[in-house]
């Protein structure tokens, strides 16, 4: 028996639904591992297809593609290392979630998903069956476990595995970006190679899908939670690990080990890379927004540019009488500095011209919020046009606290295709701009240094839709704002309780209701990054239509 294994693993980004371009990807990097000597190549959870693939996966003809595409491969590597792939797969009229191993042109194993995860953006109990636990495979000299992904989070099916004679865990992921997430996943790792005493490969996606970021970080374990192997966050990335067999069972060789970056650094790239990939992925190149010298839109205007460069980020100013002076100058001031076009729209023409057709149903009816949403539409209106116009898509730009609470007006600032800082907390807004005028990285196509006006950043936020106006005419300040939201959305914590940490329970009950009734209007919105584990849409699901309130 040899006594040397050699893996390869592609920490790769595919795109949902392209299965001839997955297979692509899959042949170039099978062909990386067999100029590198590899016995196998590993891809992630669910590569062929893309992830996650909601109900299109039960969709005959796509599973059929997939097959075809999953021959193919087989085919086409027969002369090689192995190559084990994620792939949805129907078997005796089952779909399962399953990893498929090709060799010598055949498909020489398959182990299926046992535990399905059905929550935060997880639905797998609806769309696939469960599968028995799989035994190891034969990989040459060893004999491979691959419990997959929420797999590896029980004890049971890596105790099976290794029990039936598993000498290495290879645990395919897709398993998407959240704050914090990094430390979790590791935490479970660590426990299944303590729990069986063997090695451990953790192969995770990479890329945006919809508003989920796959962030790769995949990494190598070995006995005791040594780590040998770490590759880097949020980029594609190929990489060969040598296992070497000893007295003491198969060791793997120490490898490269990224440094991870920070909080702010791995919340901001993912912001660019789930603008970045969903506009690729859906065939956009090109964006425009509305900039209105405040903080959330010069943000966006900053991730739009590292996403996709300056030249192709299209910024659109549109004063009405309640536009300060020191927006339009603060709006050009962040354009200069990034580089992007900037054009001006006044709206006080439209205004007037849907004020006087408005007039005679108005009459006797004194000015309300009525007029300062009018403000917001017409704005939204113009915008859409340009992106029809231009083929550049709309970002929106209301952070997390706004759609919270419903701060943002529907069919007006909620205009547009996707929005980057959904996921994002006014008071993480200013810190993350804060970071990004400090730092600057390769990945990013926007340029260095301050790209963001400090004045933006220190000027009371407002919406100017009416004379002197400020958020907090309307909200609580925004610290305590998001205190409470944190307590309400991150930790479904009840009213008595936030009280108790110190909050007028007036305040947070006015907050709790705003969230409530804001729901229609989230419903409605654009998808965006998700950064934390309740982030709006699939993490976080409340019926739209409902009186209960939280009054204990």
């Amino acid at each position: 028996m040899s006594d040397r294994f050699r893996l390869t693993l592609a920490q790769l980004n595919p795109t949902l639904g392209d299965i001839s371009g997955n297979a692509a990807k899959a042949r170039a990097a099978w062909d990386a591992a067999k100029r590198e000597g590899a016995d196998m190549l590993a891809l992630p959870e669910m590569f062929l297809a893309g992830y996650q693939t909601q109900d299109l996966v039960w969709r005959p003809a796509f599973q059929a593609d997939l097959r075809d595409a999953l021959d193919a491969l087989a085919r086409d590597c027969a002369e090689g290392p192995r190559l084990g792939i994620g792939v949805p797969l129907v078997e005796g009229g089952r779909l399962y979630n399953a990893f498929a191993v090709l060799e010598g042109g055949k498909l020489a194993a398959v182990i299926r998903k046992h535990h399905l995860p059905n929550a935060d953006v997880f639905d797998e109990k609806r769309v696939f069956a469960s599968g028995d636990i799989s035994g190891p495979y034969r990989a040459g000299p060893l004999r491979i476990g691959t419990p997959i992904c929420e797999d590896a989070w029980f004890e049971d099916v890596a105790e099976a595995q290794a029990e039936s004679g598993a000498e290495l865990l290879l645990v395919p992921n897709g398993s998407p970006y959240a704050r914090g997430r990094y430390d979790t996943r590791m935490t479970h790792m660590v426990a299944r190679v303590v729990e069986t005493g063997l090695p451990l490969v953790y192969l995770n996606l990479v890329g945006g899908q919809d508003d989920q970021v796959f962030d790769g970080a995949s990494f190598v374990l070995n006995p005791g939670g040594r780590l040998a192997l770490q590759m880097p966050a949020h980029e594609e990335a190929i990489a060969t690990v040598d296992f070497v067999h000893g007295t003491d069972g198969w060791r793997a060789e120490i490898g490269p080990r990224a440094v991870l970056p920070g909080e702010w650094e791995l919340d901001y790239r993912a912001m660019v890379v789930g603008l970045r990939d969903y506009l690729g992925k859906s065939g956009f190149t090109k964006v425009v927004l509305g900039l209105s010298g405040g903080i959330d839109s010069a943000l966006v205007a900053v991730i739009a540019a590292d996403a996709l460069g300056a030249g192709n980020v299209h910024c659109v100013m549109l004063p009405s009488e309640y536009t300060a002076s020191h927006s339009l100058e603060d709006a050009a001031d962040l354009a200069r500095r990034l580089g992007c076009r900037l054009d001006e729209i006044s709206i006080e023409g439209p205004r007037a011209a849907m004020e006087t057709a408005l007039a005679p149903l108005f009459a006797g009816l004194e000015p309300d919020v009525t007029e300062e949403n009018l403000q917001s539409r017409i704005r939204g209106t113009l915008l859409m046009a340009l992106s029809n116009k231009t083929g550049a898509m709309l970002l929106t730009t209301g952070n997390k606290s706004e759609v919270a609470v419903g701060y943002a007006t529907i069919y007006g600032d909620m205009n547009g295709g996707y929005n980057p800082i959904k996921d994002l907390y006014k008071t993480r807004v200013f810190e993350i701009c804060r970071w990004r005028n400090t730092n600057h990285r390769d990945w990013m196509q926007g340029p260095g240094g301050e790209v963001i006006p400090l004045r933006i950043i220190d000027k009371p936020p407002s919406a100017e839709l009416r004379p002197d106006q400020r958020d907090e005419d309307s909200l609580p300040p925004y610290p305590v704002l998001d205190a409470i939201l944190e307590a309400l959305v991150e930790r479904d914590m009840p009213i008595a309780a936030i009280v108790a940490e110190g909050y007028e329970r007036a305040v947070v009950e006015r907050v709790e209701h705003l969230v409530a009734i804001s729901e229609w209007k989230r419903f409605q919105s654009a998808p965006g990054t998700r950064l934390t584990a309740r982030a709006f849409w699939l993490d976080r699901r409340y019926p739209m239509v409902n009186r209960w309130r939280d009054r204990r």
